[in-house]
């Protein structure tokens, strides 16, 4: 999500803001009315109140700009919370809901969260998009989208993933996933681009996954290893294709202090998926604003895909931070098909504010081959 001048909004309070004591907070907290209460939680939203309420929200609405959206108003709504607030060594439970509509007709609805459960045994991750976007549309592989001229198509989504893990060790997690996806495209300007395939198709997915994870938070790591295994199967009887399909997603993320305030971050992904693939379960690079950040998503789309980036993140004062990468990433149609002249570069710079405690609203601008852009969301990008 891109959000840019809601961003801005939030950097410009946040550096307005004086710099008052957590008990200075408690007391305005307490004083009568609704604006007082939601601007108390926005400017001293980054102290930890997690022990001390069922759930700690704040809030922020703002004109918004994205690059596929055009000008619009966008909002966001994130909380932290402890289903046992006696446990002091587990990290938070965490809930993030945003949206966005614009003046095209595009709007999106989003709400992800991660979910510990008490005895910090288990843990339910969860992402849920309803979208309708006019997008522009190159087509459906890495050779089409290199070859065909800049087209338009609308497409609405309706998209959850979940994860549910279970500790069986310190640091060792097994996993079970369920996926829904429906996706319909319309007023395409040029049918061929879709190469045959459906304007619309439906998904259910589920899956296994085996993770090792020592990360001290999810959110915002700053120490820690996270490796994970992930096997998809979509049978063809919960589904809208004429194929039962698999598909097989690899991450590698690893989180080393360097000196006082800085971290460095690195992040290996595999996506992988047969060739068959139909196009709403193909990757489609730089989309979500966490890999190659900086490309339009959809400008390249093929079935798998693989990237790789590092990060140096710094903290600079309060609650400001910035951050630098570079990464390079494909996508392409199978691996014996994997053409290292279709590897794209990707690199950028980001400032960080720390929105809730340990949770930062990002903004970054990335570079890639023949393109650049703003990106805008919570929590770091791995």
């Amino acid at each position: 999500m891109k959000l840019k001048f809601l961003f801005l909004f939030i950097f410009s309070a946040s550096m307005a803001m004086p710099l008052y004591s957590q008990q200075d907070s408690i007391y305005i907290e307490k004083k009568d009315g609704a604006l007082k209460k939601y601007w108390n939680s926005f400017i001293y939203g980054n102290v930890d109140r997690t022990f001390e309420r069922k759930i700690d929200m704040s809030y922020a609405v703002a004109p918004s700009y994205t690059r596929e959206g055009s000008f619009g108003v966008g909002g966001m709504a994130t909380g932290l919370y402890r289903l046992d607030r006696k446990d002091s060594i587990m990290q938070p439970s965490d809930i993030t809901l945003t949206g966005n509509i614009s003046i095209n007709g595009f709007y999106t609805l989003t709400a992800t969260g991660n979910n510990h459960f008490k005895g910090n045994r288990s843990r339910l991750s969860y992402s849920l998009e309803f979208a309708r976007k006019t997008l522009n549309f190159w087509g459906v592989s890495y050779e089409g989208c290199a070859m065909n001229p800049l087209s338009e198509y609308t497409r609405q989504q309706i998209r959850w993933e979940s994860d549910y893990v279970y500790k069986l060790s310190k640091q060792f997690y097994i996993g079970a996933a369920f996926n829904l996806n429906y996706a319909d495209l319309s007023d395409i300007k040029d049918i061929s681009y879709l190469e045959g395939q459906k304007q619309s198709y439906f998904f259910t997915g589920l899956g296994i996954s085996l993770q090792y994870d020592t990360r001290d938070f999810i959110l915002n790591p700053k120490r820690g290893i996270y490796i994970m295994f992930k096997e998809v199967i979509y049978p063809e009887f919960l589904g809208s294709f004429n194929k039962t399909l698999f598909s097989t997603n690899f991450i590698f993320d690893i989180y080393q202090k360097v000196w006082p305030g800085g971290i460095i971050a690195g992040d290996i992904y595999g996506q992988f998926n047969k060739k068959n693939t139909p196009w709403p379960l193909r990757e489609e690079l730089g989309s979500g604003g966490f890999r190659m950040r900086g490309y339009y998503g959809g400008r390249y789309i093929d079935c798998n895909q693989l990237t790789a980036q590092v990060e140096l993140r710094q903290h600079i004062f309060n609650r400001l931070g910035c951050v630098a990468w570079i990464g390079t990433g494909s996508v392409f149609p199978e691996l014996k098909k994997f053409n290292c002249k279709n590897i794209l570069p990707n690199y950028g710079l980001g400032l960080r504010i720390e929105f809730k405690h340990n949770v930062n609203a990002r903004i970054d601008y990335g570079f890639g081959k023949d393109t650049g852009g703003f990106v805008f969301n919570f929590a770091e990008a791995f």
